[in-house]
């Protein structure tokens, strides 16, 4: 089906494709130049000092979980048993290297209005049992991140975020992502930008980023530096650390093909995001005030990934009537992220418990949905929405 307003479109131009060329005239596919040069570049564009590319923004969360299974920095070393919190809504790939892990997963309900924590609830869910907490930034909207560091206060928990959804996201005027010891993002078709497929993990952590490195190639030593934090000193015979193994790493490497991309990509990044931004104001003057809908409540600035679109706790609208009309208008829907994921089966092979009531998450699985943006103006959009 074609629908007038899709979920997503490409983000790529004339500049994309000829960097495509440029990688396959080389004949240099696997991991290279490439990819170090995007990986500087978006460092530079979210302010961190260490950034690292994979294959997908669920590798990245599976790879800045696994990383604090390894650190030497006992503030930041997780271990099997330990609790972590959650929000009740987020995406699948959020909960499952925690589970794989071993970790103890807390699922916290969600504010209504934000779609991220209710922070009532998360101020109580947190205790001296509390290890980590993962803070997912849903639909392009920051956290209160002020707020969560007063939580945090001086206990010894390690905040990380999964960031897939929110690249461009600020707080403060401070990159969401970089609020964690590290932040994964996702740069896959239907997100801010695309490489393909990908993703990207951020960190000012030294010792972490080297961490990173060899966890993203099988574990090895060779894309390592000769002195560094995981070894402590590499071999000057290349030979002899060409299959050098010290921690139980994944192949998760990106190709040259999507670094390329993701070099001019990051190019139009700004742009991109104020197009956004400008589309979520207009979203906002049309659909604030609405008296069958609730729409998310910006936290400082969006990046606004989607709008989405809640039913208010007593009306008369369905769900199926709401996703009705908005088909008929030409609008491709999707459920708001994964819903309430602590409904779904899988979690019946977790190390869980639930936190109080997920009363807002519920409603939202059953009562919300969300529409595209775009990186161009798009105000027939949110005149047909207008008219629901």
């Amino acid at each position: 089906m074609t629908y007038k307003f899709p979920l997503a479109t490409a983000t790529w131009k004339q500049e994309e494709l000829d960097a495509m060329q440029r990688v396959i005239a080389s004949g240099m596919f696997t991991m290279g130049e490439h990819v170090k040069a995007f990986e500087r570049d978006f460092a530079k564009y979210v302010g961190s000092n260490y950034s690292l590319m994979v294959n997908s923004g669920s590798s990245a969360i599976l790879l800045m979980v696994a990383a604090l299974f390894y650190t030497r920095n006992t503030r930041l070393r997780l271990q099997r048993g330990d609790e972590i919190v959650v929000p009740a809504i987020s995406w699948s790939t959020t909960y499952y290297p925690l589970y794989q892990y071993g970790l103890k997963i807390k699922f916290v309900d969600i504010d209504i209005n934000t779609l991220n924590y209710d922070l009532s609830q998360l101020a109580h869910a947190v205790t001296s049992k509390t290890r980590a907490i993962m803070a997912v930034n849903l639909l392009g909207n920051p956290n209160d991140f002020g707020q969560i560091q007063q939580i945090i206060n001086n206990r010894n928990i390690v905040l990380i975020e999964d960031n897939c959804e929110s690249m461009g996201a600020k707080y403060h005027g401070k990159h969401t992502g970089t609020f964690g010891v590290m932040g994964g993002y996702s740069t896959f078709f239907s997100h801010h930008i695309s490489t393909m497929e990908g993703g990207i993990v951020v960190t000012d952590d030294e010792e972490l980023y080297q961490i990173l490195l060899a966890l993203r190639a099988h574990g090895w030593t060779r894309n390592l530096p000769k002195k560094n934090l995981v070894c402590s000193e590499k071999s000057d015979d290349p030979f002899e650390e060409s299959f050098r193994f010290v921690l139980p790493g994944y192949n998760v490497r990106p190709l040259e093909l999507e670094g390329a991309i993701g070099i001019e990509q990051v190019k139009r990044l700004p742009d991109l995001i104020a197009a956004r931004r400008e589309n979520g104001k207009l979203f906002q003057s049309a659909m604030t005030n609405h008296p069958d809908i609730i729409i998310q409540q910006e936290i400082e600035e969006s990046s606004w990934f989607g709008f989405s679109l809640v039913i208010r706790p007593k009306s008369k609208l369905t769900r199926k009537k709401l996703l009705e009309k908005l088909n008929y208008l030409g609008f491709e829907c999707r459920p708001i992220v994964a819903g309430n994921f602590a409904k779904n089966e899988v979690i019946k092979y977790f190390d869980y418990e639930i936190h109080g009531e997920l009363k807002n998450a519920e409603h939202v699985d059953r009562n919300g949905l969300f529409v595209g943006n775009h990186h161009y103006p798009i105000p027939e959009a949110f005149e047909a929405l207008n008219t629901i």
